[in-house]
């Protein structure tokens, strides 16, 4: 099965990797062939997609004034694959790749909904980017997936089609969430960081959506009462030379407890250098840091966004979003518990994932949509 997928970038994001997570699925299986196409440009992932053998092309929309060029490419590139399908990732290639597929006679188009939040998601041509795919989606798409039930319910709320709307939860490769107990000492020694220590951090990039002032703030009220805690903050832009962040560290009054890596490939060592993970986040969809964190066996502390509770089910704490004062209880309730506790329910979650959210489940929930579609669409 010959399929086209469009999404809007590949740079490092949850899209991007659930998928390449997907495509990886498929190495291997001469049944499935994919093609990616971005509109903007090729990006980390697709870079690491093009090294293995996948076709990416990139379009390098940067305005509204490239939106006719890039359709009629889209155009272009779905009538020269002639795709069984077009899969779509994200509000601006559902609406362009949707139409270009529409307009080069294909009619076995897939949206994605990554989203939750449609209040605080997004700038205002996003907010009229989402108005115009509620609009379409009767007539556009034969199939829209979300990643999360939260996502299905606010975009049902806001206009889209409910009738064509399915879940279908990301996808972990367990296989890649792995580090050894050396690495993860290493890591700590490596930046003075004692056994006795307890470690709390968080990951992902510094943007208003992870509301990392949440978590700074949270991180100071916890240094107050337990002075064996360190905070570990793992994303692009979370390093020394961000102001901003900078202040609000500065202004916990316990600045020498945090530790900023930036962005790193190491993901996994840095999640088993965790005591407790923390997902501070004021919006998210599906977060996958967060089923990660459990598949390594890191007990979390989350806000309540998104999909997140259902995600941790009773193997972490739940808090309200934007809200340091809640979260820092949340973290305190865990630190409390003792090493052999937090184990225990590091275990549960790291069951749970292995359980229920596997690539392996989302590659065959993916699977039964490209034969339903394929079977009653009308190419």
């Amino acid at each position: 099965m010959n399929i086209v997928h469009v999404i809007v970038g590949l740079n490092v994001g949850g899209a991007e990797f659930m998928l390449k997570r997907l495509i990886e699925s498929h190495q291997g299986d001469t049944a499935y062939r994919h093609t990616v196409i971005s509109l903007t440009d090729i990006g980390k992932v697709g870079q690491q997609l093009q090294s293995l053998g996948v076709e990416v092309q990139a379009l390098y929309m940067h305005s509204v004034l490239d939106i006719p060029r890039v359709l009629w490419q889209l155009v272009r590139l779905i009538r020269g694959s002639d795709p069984v399908l077009v899969q779509t990732w994200m509000y601006h290639a559902d609406l362009l790749g949707g139409l270009a597929a529409r307009i080069a006679g294909n009619r076995n188009v897939i949206w994605g909904i990554r989203t939750t939040d449609v209040q605080a998601a997004g700038t205002r041509a996003t907010t009229m980017v989402r108005l115009a795919c509620a609009c379409l989606s009767r007539w556009v798409p034969h199939t829209i997936v979300c990643a999360a039930d939260a996502s299905r319910r606010a975009h049902v709320a806001v206009g889209y089609d409910a009738t064509r709307m399915v879940i279908v939860p990301n996808g972990f490769d367990l296989s890649r969430l792995v580090a050894t107990a050396g690495q993860s000492a290493m890591l700590r020694a490596r930046y003075r960081i004692a056994a006795t220590e307890i470690v709390i951090g968080v990951i992902g990039w510094f943007n208003p959506a992870k509301d990392h002032k949440n978590f700074v703030r949270a991180a100071g009220l916890v240094a107050q009462q337990y002075p064996h805690a360190r905070f570990l903050m793992v994303g692009r832009g979370l390093d020394a030379s961000n102001a901003e962040l900078a202040c609000e560290i500065a202004q916990t009054g316990h600045a020498d407890r945090f530790v900023l890596l930036a962005e790193r490939a190491d993901v996994p060592v840095c999640l088993a250098a965790m005591d407790i993970f923390c997902l501070s986040s004021r919006t998210e969809g599906f977060p996958n840091v967060v089923g990660e964190a459990m598949a390594m066996g890191v007990p979390c502390v989350v806000t309540d966004v998104g999909d997140s509770a259902m995600l941790i089910a009773d193997t972490g704490i739940v808090v309200p979003k934007e809200d340091p004062i809640r979260l820092a209880r949340g973290l305190g309730r865990l630190l409390a518990m003792g090493p052999d506790s937090r184990r225990r329910l590091g275990q549960e979650a790291r069951e749970r994932i292995h359980a229920k959210f596997t690539i392996e489940l989302a590659r065959t929930r993916f699977e039964d949509i490209y034969q339903r579609v394929a079977g009653k669409g009308e190419r």
